[in-house]
């Protein structure tokens, strides 16, 4: 299993430390050239600013709500953070705090998801019986996808009178639960249906729809 999570808007900004070494996040091989570009166009500085687990960095709700520092490392492995800026990082990648939405243009990059698309279906895992759980939102989810590993969306719902209508202001809190439910599963899901089970003994009433597990809140 691998579960895709957004960036949050809210991010500590590190005090010290060293900087970020792009050779040492997730997929450099594959990636580096790609974020050292991108990099030298939107700001060189952040090369030389404090960086920590990108963990510290993301303090928007879903992380606040999953608690990533808390789980073991091995757990932690299973996760990639999406980001305009980086691609994707892995939870212990030291990263500097930014600021960089993923509708940002800049001269000679032009939009970020389709600056990154062919570096990632290029690096990313996409294996036949492989699940991927993808908590991001759209303007993340755009940048890639799978063709060959199940992908299998998180979505709430609120439900009152025969009537389901997806919610915004508690999605963030729900995906968080949900993730750390999978990640702390004694075996990780495998298909859909196993993660729905999880999802379910940890307490959450919840429906397989296509491509989607939606959670009613």
């Amino acid at each position: 299993m691998l579960i895709l999570l957004p960036p949050s808007e809210g991010k500590a900004r590190p005090e010290k430390g060293g900087p970020v070494d792009l050779d040492e996040l997730a997929f450099a091989a594959e990636l580096g050239e790609k974020r050292a570009e991108l990099i030298a166009a939107f700001d060189p500085i952040l090369r030389e600013a404090p960086a920590a687990p990108a963990y510290e960095v993301y303090t928007g709700v879903l992380f606040k709500r999953l608690e990533l520092a808390e789980l073991p490392a091995a757990a932690r492995k299973r996760v990639l953070v999406a980001s305009a800026l980086w691609g994707v990082v892995r939870p212990d990648d030291r990263i500097p705090y930014y600021k960089f939405p993923p509708k940002t243009r800049l001269e000679g990059i032009g939009a970020p998801n389709a600056f990154w698309r062919p570096a990632l279906a290029a690096a990313l895992p996409d294996r036949d019986g492989e699940l991927v759980v993808d908590m991001r939102s759209g303007a993340y989810a755009a940048a890639w996808k799978p063709k060959r590993a199940t992908l299998l969306a998180v979505r709430a719902f609120t439900e009152a009178d025969g009537e389901r209508k997806a919610v915004s202001h508690m999605a963030k809190a729900v995906r968080g639960d949900v993730a750390r439910a999978l990640l702390e599963a004694k075996k990780a899901p495998s298909d859909p249906e196993c993660a729905a089970a999880i999802a379910e003994a940890a307490g959450f009433e919840v429906e397989l729809a296509g491509g989607s597990l939606d959670v009613i809140v």
